[in-house]
């Protein structure tokens, strides 16, 4: 079972990166009054797919990643999630069944958020409300993105793509060069939309071609300018 944790909302530095970053002392104290805060191990599922949500979750240390099943049984990660992101809101809003699954990649810490409550304070904060918005508008622009890239891109400009996007969400290690995830090859390839071993083989081009250096479950930023050529998007 996860572990439960307490997390002061007023003392979060996390939650000046969420959506929650303008409430006020009263609001954090209502939030402190009806949240809990759990710590979920590697491999642990926060929630499935299909499942009725009761709840909202935000980030607060780790990394997760939302996954969606298709139809032959295998599942695709549609996104990962970071440090202040939200998780769940759109289930909630919708009153329907969660559309994905999300498990964590590492030992995590999120913060869970009764609906209601979460409904409530939407209700009452119109920043808040206008910031729910905008992560909509932000998926939808995602999503059109990725339709665009699945039918123009080749995979190994997808890789590359997805490689730069993992450097963009969690950042690099102490030494500056090595991005601060540890990712498997059957990770990568749900992320890319790709066989495993159609990913394996491109992952040892790009590190042929200096982009990147590979070291398990590690990967390293050579190149950026390289990368970003094989992305085939502009700096």
């Amino acid at each position: 079972m996860p572990a439960t944790t307490k997390i002061e909302c007023y003392h979060c530095s996390v939650r000046l990166k969420s959506i929650f970053s303008d409430m006020n002392l009263d609001e954090t104290r209502e939030m402190d009054l009806h949240k809990s805060c759990v710590t979920y191990k590697k491999g642990q599922i926060i929630f499935e797919e299909d499942t009725y949500p009761h709840g909202l979750y935000c980030v607060n240390n780790g990394k997760i990643k939302v996954t969606k099943t298709g139809p032959d049984g295998k599942d695709q990660i549609i996104h990962l999630a970071k440090n202040g992101d939200i998780m769940g809101y759109r289930a909630i809003l919708s009153g329907d069944r969660y559309s994905a699954s999300a498990t964590a990649l590492e030992t995590s810490t999120l913060c869970f958020i009764p609906a209601k409550a979460f409904l409530d304070l939407v209700e009452k904060n119109a920043r808040l409300a206008f910031k729910v918005i905008h992560l909509f508008s932000e998926e939808l622009k995602t999503a059109e993105q990725t339709i665009t890239d699945l039918a123009q891109k080749s995979v190994k400009e997808r890789l590359a793509q997805s490689i730069l996007l993992l450097k963009e969400s969690y950042g690099y290690e102490d030494d500056g060069c090595t991005i601060d995830i540890s990712i498997t090859r059957e990770e990568l390839a749900s992320i890319v939309g790709t066989a495993r071993e159609t990913a394996t083989r491109l992952l040892t081009e790009l590190s042929k071609e200096k982009s990147i250096e590979l070291n398990g479950k590690k990967i390293k930023i050579v190149s950026q300018q390289q990368l970003l050529h094989s992305a085939n998007v502009s700096d």
